[in-house]
């Protein structure tokens, strides 16, 4: 059953199986003869007799003595009961109660017997009739009636303890010495005293090298009208045990002074020891390598650490695991002396060796065609348990495991001790993944493990870091081309490359960072796509004919953290020359001068014309780019064969302080002067023309510009723009879609509301029916738009600039 019980001398030890009350809260109570349970507490279990404790791990045993508080003696055989309550909460709620009886036979008592148990000394004496002893009477027989309210005039009772310090004498009646913490008691044939170890009268005594804690004192007791008194003195070492070539030394003195005082002719009876207060035979103590000696003046027991009789358990220091030896040893010292005739004296000694620290073995075997992480950490103890696990900050308890992608389960061994296996599959998210090596990538289990033991609840943890290498890596690969003013390259991602980042040049190419350049970048998860125009500030142009103008576009690949270069792609392309330069019928030219790679110290903003005064109107680190009109800046002109006309110009570099150029780039816009040319039509009856309403979807876009330049304008993140009143606001309406080159952007009708919604109230409008409002203090301007590098298409845009305005009723602002 759950429980058991075993009498081992003048001690009842009643055993909770681990398998019943493991992992559950308990509540002890003694229960008297009149069937009232009185619960257990420290200072209770110190002054009555009892002591619970744990045994080997897990198993709860529960000590009584033969004289304790709520023993019912009849004659050699003592009574007690206990009830244990266990739930699975601290609060004792819906706890299971459980009742324990057990009696034990004890006999024959010695005149004189000692314990020394780990919470408590006890000494018992058989009552005699010695002398009365004048000395130690209080004055009033009240007192003596009242001290002890189980003094009657036929029945024996205590009635007073006198500690006897050296300085001085301390007498206190027996309800004193309850307050106090000490047990008193009489029987039909003995006088007992017990003494916890934090009682205040124990004295520290040394005794041949040995401490012992001791108490002197003197119990009187009314036997009738006649006052008796008894020598009540106990002593137990307190040390004594010594650690030397992995042996255990346990050495207590014998006839120690403060026992045998006007005591003489000493003789052993009997020296026996044991564990668990079990008795071992000397054959048995030769078996486990046990050695009893007992000297003139000494017992000594020796016991190899690690021998049977003995566990390890598990230990915690500063945060480190480690393992202590722990034995129950016991000895039982029986002697005769001229003043006591025969003393037992039973030592029960809790020893645990000093503390070792454990490293502890951490195994992989992981199962790669499963693409399974398969780690084994252990060995551990039996009072050891995975309680939890933390990984990148998270802490995720063990019941809670599979959710989180971790199985753990664990491993158990005949001899008690145990192992955890943890598995985690190769793709589960906290399984770091990294590129090494070529076709090569590691898999990283970076884990802690949180350990607890019983029953004390030290908690230790224990760090996991298993790196697997496995050959599965697909690294991504790239293809590109150039389509009209483009460079196109399209990456095909493999299975290394999610954290790395796309990089032009030394310049991180982001979403928000692509558009503000007209690049772009798309990403669908499978494929990177990026197109960059031909004139662009990322793009390195080597080399200049007139067959073409060779450019080349460089793309790496960085890892996201350590920003190392992981892969680099490059295009290259040959661009005609006409890309730069555009001959208007307007007898304007717009030429675009690039920086070849060659000329590093090269800076574009110093580019001019023939006539040095014409500089660029838009300048980048590798472009400037010229608008002007063919009859200034120092164009000349020539004609050829009477039909053509030539207008030629240089764009040139000069270092400071140098006239002569070390850049020149010669351009050319030919313009036919007479041309004559053959038109041969029918003339055909056509019905009028007519236009037809359609229906479809525009795409649109409305842009807020910087100023009147419309070279930039204002991204999402600026919003709200403030402004001043009548201050300009320079609009910019684009058709996106279709890019039909036949068709025009007309504005209809434009207004301004006082809130987002385009329907609200107030309005005021800005343009109606394609005119400006003619009620408006500040009429609305028009801006031309000219074709440029930005503006493909000037007839799909329209601009006009705003005065800004508030809305108000009467003289109150209207806010929304």
């Amino acid at each position: 059953g759950p429980i058991s019980s075993e009498c081992l001398g003048n001690l009842l030890c009643i055993t909770l199986g681990a398998e019943y009350f493991e992992d559950k809260y308990l509540s002890f109570s003694v229960v008297d003869q009149s069937g009232i349970a009185w619960e257990l507490d420290d200072t209770m279990a110190s002054q009555c007799g009892y002591r619970v404790m744990y045994s080997k791990w897990s198993n709860i045993e529960f000590h009584a003595s033969a004289l304790s508080c709520h023993s019912h003696l009849e004659e050699d055989v003592f009574i007690v009961t206990i009830q244990i309550k266990a739930s699975y909460t601290p609060d004792m709620k819906n706890a299971t109660t459980y009742m324990k009886s057990a009696s034990c036979h004890y006999g024959p008592w010695s005149p004189r017997e000692l314990v020394c148990e780990s919470n408590y000394m006890e000494v018992s004496i058989r009552r005699a009739v010695p002398q009365t002893v004048e000395s130690f009477l209080q004055d009033e027989a009240e007192d003596r009636t009242l001290a002890s309210p189980e003094a009657k005039a036929n029945e024996a009772s205590i009635w007073q303890i006198v500690f006897h310090q050296p300085e001085e004498k301390k007498a206190l009646l027996v309800r004193d010495a309850w307050r106090a913490g000490y047990g008193l008691n009489i029987t039909d044939t003995r006088v007992l005293l017990r003494v916890p170890y934090t009682a205040e009268q124990i004295q520290l005594v040394k005794d041949r090298g040995i401490n012992f804690s001791a108490v002197r004192s003197s119990i009187l007791y009314k036997q009738g009208w006649v006052i008796l008194m008894v020598d009540s003195a106990v002593a137990c070492p307190v040390d004594g045990v010594d650690y030397v070539n992995k042996t255990i030394i346990w050495t207590v003195p014998k006839y120690t002074q403060l026992l045998s005082a006007e005591a003489t002719r000493f003789k052993d009876v009997c020296v026996e020891a044991g564990v668990d207060l079990h008795k071992l035979s000397a054959k048995e103590m030769a078996a486990r390598k046990y050695v009893l000696l007992n000297d003139l003046n000494s017992i000594t027991m020796k016991i190899p650490i690690g021998a049977d009789g003995g566990y390890y358990k598990t230990s915690v220091s500063s945060g480190r695991c480690g393992a202590k030896y722990a034995i129950n040893l016991f000895l039982e010292h029986q002697w005769k002396d001229s003043k006591w005739g025969l003393t037992k004296h039973t030592i029960i000694k809790e020893i645990e060796t000093p503390f070792e620290q454990v490293e502890f073995a951490i195994t992989s075997n992981s199962n790669l065609s499963a693409r399974l992480m398969n780690v084994t950490v252990g060995m551990f103890l039996p009072d050891v348990e995975l309680v939890n696990l933390s990984t990148e900050g998270a802490i995720i308890a063990v019941p809670d495991a599979a959710q989180h992608g971790y199985l753990t389960y664990e491993i158990r061994h005949a001899n008690g001790s145990k192992a955890y296996v943890i598995q985690v599959p190769f793709d589960a998210p906290s399984i770091k993944k990294e590129y090494v090596s070529p076709g090569i990538r590691a898999y990283t289990l970076n884990v802690t493990l949180a350990f607890v033991t019983h029953p004390r609840s030290e908690t230790f943890t224990v760090p996991v870091v298993i790196v697997s290498a496995v050959k599965d890596a697909v690294l991504p690969s790239a293809r590109g081309f150039c389509h009209e003013r483009n460079f196109h390259v399209i990456i095909t991602h493999g299975n290394v490359d999610q954290n790395w980042l796309p990089f032009i040049s030394d310049w991180h190419m982001t979403p928000e960072a692509a558009q503000k350049h007209n690049y772009s970048l798309r990403d669908n998860g499978t494929h990177l796509t990026i197109s960059v125009p031909f004139l662009s500030s990322h793009v390195n142009y080597e080399d200049f004919h007139t067959s073409g103008i060779k450019a080349s576009l460089h793309l790496t690949l960085k890892d996201g953290i350590t920003l190392a270069n992981r892969r680099d792609f490059s295009i290259s392309c040959r661009f005609s020359p006409s890309e730069l330069i555009q001959c208007l019928p307007n007898g304007s030219v717009v030429i675009t001068a690039i920086k070849l790679a060659g000329v590093a110290d090269l800076d574009t903003s110093w580019l001019v014309l023939r006539d040095r005064r014409c500089k660029p109107s838009l300048v980048t680190e590798k472009t400037a780019t010229f608008s002007f009109d063919l009859n200034t800046c120092g164009t000349s002109r020539k004609a050829r064969a009477y039909t053509v006309m030539a207008y030629e110009n240089d764009v040139l570099y000069y270092r400071p302080g140098n006239n002569i150029p070390v850049y020149q780039l010669k351009f050319v816009c030919w313009y036919t002067i007479k041309q004559t040319t053959d038109v041969q039509y029918e003339s055909k009856k056509n019905s009028p023309p007519s236009i037809k309403q359609g229906f479809g979807s525009l795409g649109l876009s409305l842009k807020l510009f910087k100023d009147k330049s419309y070279l930039e304008h204002y991204q999402e993140s600026d919003y709200p723009v403030v402004k001043y009143l009548r201050e300009s606001l320079y609009f910019e309406v684009e058709l996106l879609q279709p890019k039909d080159e036949r068709l025009e952007l007309n504005l209809d009708n434009c207004w301004a509301t006082n809130s987002q919604s385009q329907d609200s109230l107030p309005q005021w409008p800005v343009l109606i029916h394609g005119c400006v409002n003619s009620q408006d203090s500040y009429r609305t301007v028009f801006h031309e738009v000219n074709y440029s590098l930005r503006v493909k298409s000037p007839q799909h845009l329209k601009r006009f600039e705003v005065k800004m305005f508030t809305f108000v009723q009467g003289t109150t602002l209207l806010q929304e």
